[in-house]
C-alpha cells in the first residue's frame, strides 16, 4: 500500500485516479483549495507558490493535476492568464514541497501535447522539440516549474497528456453529445491528428508511473494508434450507428470559440514512447475499440 497525495483531485482525470488507488489499496491525501471536509484532505492554496512540506511527511508519491481547465471558458486574456498561472503556481508548490523532503517521493506531474503545437504529420515523440502557440508556451512554463524537485534528486516525470476520451465530462463531452445526435462530423478539414487516450488509461499510465519511478522526464500519454479527426468522428458514428458527415468550417469554429479553435484544428501526431518502455500497455489500442467502451 503506498500514501498518494493528489492535486486538481475533483477534476476528470482527478476524481477517477483517487478512486483507482483507493480501489487498489492505496491511502490518498487529497489538496484542496476550499475547507476539508474529510480526514484525507488537506487545504492548500496553490496561488501562493507554497505548500508545507509537513503535508507530504509518509507520501510515496504526489500526483500533480492542478490547473484551469483549457476549453472551459473563451480566451479571454485574464482567462489566458488564469491558465498558465495556476499550472505554474500549483506545481511551484509541489516541487518545492518534494525538493525540502529528507527522502525522494515521487512526483507525476501534468502537462499536455499541447507542448507540440500544430506539426501536421510530423511523429512526435518525447524526444521532440516543442513547437509554438499559447498551448506550447503554458506547457513549457508548466514543466520547467517541476525544477526545484528535480534538482533535489527526486524521481520526476511530466505527462503530456492527449485528448482524453471519457463517457461524461472532458474534451468529448460535447462532440458525443452531437454524435448520439447524428450531427457530429469533421472539424475544420478533418485531417488533424488527434492524439487520444481513454480514461482508463490515462488512470492505468498514471498508476503505472507511480508505481515505476525509474521512469523519469516527459511521458506522452495517448494511444499508440494516431487517428486524424475525421476518423474519430467516423468511429463514434459507427459505433452509435449514427451518420458523422456534417463538417464544422473552420472559420465558424473560429467564430464560436476563438483563439481555441486552433488548439481543436491543430494536428499532433503523438506517440508515447517512454510509456511503452516502461512497460505499459494501453487497453484500448485502436479508435474503434475506443469508441466502442465510450458509448457503451
Amino acid at each position: 500500500m503506498a500514501r498518494v497525495a493528489v492535486t486538481g483531485s475533483s477534476g476528470l482525470i482527478g476524481s477517477a485516479l483517487v478512486a483507482a488507488l483507493r480501489e487498489r489499496g492505496d491511502e490518498v491525501v487529497r489538496l484542496v483549495r476550499r475547507a476539508p471536509s474529510g480526514a484525507d484532505e488537506v487545504r492548500w492554496d496553490p496561488a501562493s507558490r507554497y505548500l508545507d512540506p509537513t503535508v507530504l511527511d509518509g507520501v510515496d508519491a504526489v500526483v500533480n493535476l492542478a490547473g484551469a481547465g483549457v476549453g472551459d471558458r473563451r480566451w479571454t486574456p485574464s482567462y489566458k492568464h488564469e491558465i498558465l498561472a495556476s499550472r505554474t503556481d500549483s506545481t511551484t508548490a509541489v516541487a518545492g514541497a518534494v525538493a525540502a523532503m529528507d527522502g525522494p517521493v515521487r512526483l507525476v506531474s501534468g502537462s499536455a501535447v499541447g507542448y507540440y503545437g500544430d506539426r501536421g504529420d510530423e511523429e512526435l515523440t518525447e524526444r521532440s522539440a516543442p513547437g509554438a502557440g499559447f498551448l506550447a508556451d503554458v506547457t513549457r512554463a508548466w514543466e520547467a516549474a517541476t525544477q526545484p524537485a528535480v534538482e533535489a534528486g527526486a524521481p520526476v516525470a511530466v505527462v503530456r497528456t492527449g485528448i482524453v476520451l471519457a463517457r461524461k465530462g472532458g474534451a468529448m463531452d460535447r462532440l458525443l453529445t452531437l454524435a448520439r445526435l447524428g450531427l457530429a462530423g469533421p472539424l475544420g478539414s478533418g485531417r488533424q491528428f488527434w492524439p487520444w487516450i481513454t480514461l482508463p488509461d490515462t488512470v492505468g499510465a498514471l498508476l503505472h508511473l507511480v508505481d515505476h519511478p525509474e521512469v523519469t522526464g516527459p511521458v506522452n500519454l495517448a494511444a499508440p494508434s494516431p487517428a486524424r479527426q475525421r476518423e474519430v468522428v467516423a468511429a463514434l458514428g459507427r459505433a452509435l450507428d449514427r451518420p458523422a458527415l456534417l463538417p464544422a468550417p473552420s472559420p465558424a469554429l473560429r467564430l464560436v470559440l476563438g483563439e481555441f479553435a486552433g488548439e481543436i484544428l491543430a494536428s499532433q501526431r503523438v506517440v508515447g514512447e517512454a510509456l511503452a518502455a516502461g512497460g505499459f500497455a494501453c487497453t484500448h489500442t485502436d479508435i474503434d475499440s475506443a469508441a466502442a467502451w465510450l458509448v457503451a
